[in-house]
């Protein structure tokens, strides 16, 4: 089996770059991230994805990127659901691309 290729970026900084640096991290992994940044473009410019299809499984990270579609939802470890297109990050914080096992899903209204 041929090995993975890392994803490259799909964002590309081209300006701004004197902003305060900072790390947040994905999924247990560091992810570097300028202040000011939003946590899917800190995702984005690292080369992560946050999400899979449903149907095929391809990787897909943002939609609409103004906070309408929920295409961007990730967690924190307690659970609570973020934005990440809309989330600013801020120096140490973790995020999830998966409900993590501590958290619960909110409960679906029968």
């Amino acid at each position: 089996m041929p090995e993975k290729i890392p994803p490259a970026p799909a964002f590309r900084r081209v300006a701004e770059t004197d902003r305060a640096p900072l790390t947040i991290w994905c999924d247990g992994a560091p992810v570097a991230a300028l202040q000011g940044d939003t946590v899917l473009a800190a995702i984005r410019l690292a080369g992560g994805t946050l999400r899979e299809t449903e149907f095929d499984r391809r990787p897909r990270a943002g939609f609409c990127l103004m906070g309408a579609c929920n295409d961007c939802i990730v967690w924190t470890a307690e659970g609570t659901r973020l934005r990440a297109c809309s989330t600013p990050v801020s120096d140490g914080m973790q995020v999830f691309t998966r409900l993590p096992e501590s958290a619960e899903w909110p409960p679906l209204i029968s």
